[in-house]
């Protein structure tokens, strides 16, 4: 079902506020008025793209609500929770801005920060990450978060304090170039950074949790770790996968043909029994291993050359779009 709002303007806004929600009905209608006091003074006007990512609270009712009242709002409801990352590429998709800005809908995020964030990126960078230097949560948050952005700017050499900041900005060639899926939102800074983008950091103001609790458990440091080897790996092999199995394959293939080779030597010229040699066994194992190093770098080009992204969310209802 989709609401035709003829009153819509057909002209591209200059900015895209792209929020993606979970189960924030609370949240929404203040969250939409401090949106609209924060850019009523943007120039070339704004849009703001909710995204309900599957919930079963009263979220979209809410947002049919504010819909009709604000004729520069759009609205898309998935049909089930898939995920951070998919409602921000729907809404990446959606949106028209030619900068674009993503916040969480839970009011943590202030909307008075984007003149700030819009000042940042005209001084010539293309992604504005946002620090929420002192942060509104609790130590069992606070610390495994900064350990894992310490860890993170070690390794991706892009160095900002949080990563993990729903509050960022990004040229529209930016969202348009970077792909996120699975968990890779929190990397956005890393894949744009890779492809030359310039990246900038400024503090922004994070407030306490007025409504509901954190949708967010410990278990999603360990799933960041996961997807930070993803992101190490995207930047380096993502075209050519096989240039890092092949070469793990080959390193093994070939110490176990030489392994094997001497234990022929010795069986054949020697009458030396290898049955109670562990070394055949090591043998043997380098070289199967080895060839599956190099059958799974065979398969990542089978697949990085279909190149098929398909899109992974369904969409219930749309307003706006």
């Amino acid at each position: 079902m989709t609401y035709d709002n003829s009153q819509k303007s057909h002209a591209a806004p200059a900015l895209s506020v792209v929020i993606p929600l979970f189960n924030e009905a609370e949240s929404l209608q203040e969250l939409h008025r401090e949106i609209c006091e924060a850019c009523r003074q943007v120039e070339g006007g704004f849009e703001i793209v909710f995204v309900d990512d599957g919930s079963t609270d009263n979220s979209f009712a809410i947002l049919e609500t504010i819909f009709r009242s604000d004729n520069r709002v759009k609205v898309i409801q998935f049909r089930r929770n898939c995920g951070k990352s998919e409602a921000l590429a729907a809404g990446f998709a959606e949106s028209r801005g030619r900068m674009v800005v993503t916040m969480d809908a839970d009011l943590q995020d202030d909307p008075a920060e984007i003149p700030n964030l819009i000042k940042k990126l005209e001084a010539g960078f293309d992604v504005i990450s946002g620090w929420k230097k002192r942060r509104r949560d609790p130590i069992s948050k606070r610390f495994p978060s900064r350990v894992w952005n310490r860890c993170t700017a070690l390794l991706t050499g892009v160095n900002i304090h949080d990563f993990n900041c729903g509050l960022k900005m990004y040229r529209r060639e930016v969202i348009e170039t970077v792909h996120v899926y699975g968990e890779l939102h929190r990397y956005i800074p890393a894949l744009a950074s890779r492809e030359g983008y310039r990246i900038a950091e400024i503090p922004v103001n994070h407030r306490p949790r007025k409504h509901g609790r954190t949708k967010y458990g410990f278990s999603r440091f360990g799933k960041g770790m996961l997807d930070l080897v993803t992101v190490l790996f995207l930047g380096k092999y993502n075209q050519r996968p096989l240039h890092l199995f092949g070469v793990m394959g080959f390193v093994s293939a070939s110490l176990g043909a030489v392994i094997t080779l001497y234990l022929v030597i010795l069986r054949v010229f020697r009458a030396v029994y290898l049955t109670n040699r562990p070394l055949l066994v090591i043998g043997l194992l380098l070289l199967i291993v080895g060839v599956q190093f190099i059958s799974i770098g065979l398969l990542g080009e089978m697949i990085t050359r279909s190149n098929a992204s398909a899109r992974r969310y369904a969409i219930r209802k749309t307003l706006g779009v």
